[in-house]
């Protein structure tokens, strides 16, 4: 039973304390973590909800629902940055929070809550975080997924989990992405976005190159999304696929949002941009070798999951690189059979493709 259609318990619909939620900051991350913001808001719909994000994070805030601002502020993460710790607590002590949701165990994250006072600070236990975190959670190993361990913060203490968890939502305009294709010249017609990159090499699918050749073959713009880490392999797909083939990778992730938003379809690694594709509901591709779709596709389903036929014994891994089977669980799995998969959810969604 999803918590949209449950008679969710609403507590004090005249509190109107402002939520701070400290999330996990990695871009998939922080896209699961309006799961939260969710279920908060049904819990109290009267009280505003901020995120603490960074810099890299902060455009995916404009376009979530339920959340008051995003309080952006870079950390370092080499060292403990005591001066930049009482800087974010002052910002967080004006802004006059009731209550902090601390989702990661670290000791850092629970510092500048503390500091600044705000007198409900929720977390599970870990890193010794004695006086920091004062509404402890306890289970968390107990919990079967990521998602279970953050929304399970924002129930009551002890609440049951429920059978599924209101799904992330990130709620694109349709003419701020139109007015995105017009300024890239990317015209109107169906394209499919390439995600090709991913935080560990060993979740990087081999054959971009030859997918974004085949896509263009069928007459579709191929667009490549990501960071600036990925643009040498831009350009070895933009040199395999041919002019209809766009590399769009840059700093801003607004632009992956975008390029997201007005893809017809996207396929991805397991990655960040999965996630916010799937958010969006633009049909995504997700393709899994060394993790597990149960435990780390989005909540918002996909279009297809794509692993491989073959039985590959060290599956799944969860390693950053491939250390066994020569990376089989991704080497195994053909750009031919992408493409395929990928011109079905495309004549589902309605979208045009040539033959």
């Amino acid at each position: 039973m999803n918590l949209d259609s449950a008679h969710q318990a609403i507590e004090d619909p005249g509190d109107t304390r402002p939520i701070l939620i400290v999330p996990y900051m990695w871009i998939g991350d922080f896209v699961r973590g309006h799961t939260v913001v969710r279920v908060l808001k049904q819990r109290w719909p009267n009280r505003p909800v901020d995120l603490l994000v960074t810099s890299l994070c902060a455009p995916l805030v404009d376009y979530m629902p339920g959340v008051r601002a995003g309080i952006v502020w870079d950390l370092p993460r080499s060292r403990l940055a005591l001066a930049r710790q009482w800087g974010l607590a002052e910002q967080l002590r004006a802004r006059g929070y009731g209550t902090a949701l601390v989702l990661p165990r670290t000791w850092k994250s629970a510092i500048a809550p503390a500091l600044a006072g705000i007198p409900e600070r929720v977390g599970f236990v870990g890193e010794a975080r004695f006086g920091l975190i004062n509404q402890w959670r306890w289970g968390e190993k107990a919990l079967p997924r990521f998602i279970d361990k953050n929304a399970a913060l924002a129930l009551p203490d002890g609440a049951p989990l429920p059978a599924e968890w209101p799904v992330p939502q990130l709620h694109v305009p349709p003419e701020e992405s139109a007015r995105w294709r017009q300024a890239n010249g990317l015209g109107t017609g169906p394209a499919v976005a390439l995600a090709p990159g991913s935080v560990g090499a060993s979740k990087r699918w081999t054959y971009y190159p030859e997918a974004a050749r085949l896509l263009a073959e069928r007459g579709l713009d191929v667009w490549v999304v990501g960071g600036p880490g990925e643009k040498a392999l831009a350009a070895e797909i933009v040199a395999a696929g041919g002019p209809r083939v766009r590399d769009l990778t840059g700093t801003d992730l607004r632009n992956g949002i975008l390029a997201m938003a007005a893809a017809s379809v996207a396929i991805s690694n397991d990655s960040g941009l999965m996630h916010i594709a799937a958010a969006i509901g633009t049909p995504t591709m997700g393709i899994f070798g060394p993790t597990s779709p149960y435990h780390w596709a989005p909540l918002n389903g996909l279009a297809a999951t794509v692993q491989t036929s073959t039985a590959v014994p060290c599956q799944p891994c969860h390693r950053p690189v491939c250390t066994m089977n020569d990376h089989r669980c991704m080497r195994d799995i053909p750009a031919s059979d992408v493409v395929a998969i990928a011109g079905r959810v495309l004549a589902e969604a309605g979208a045009g493709v040539a033959r």
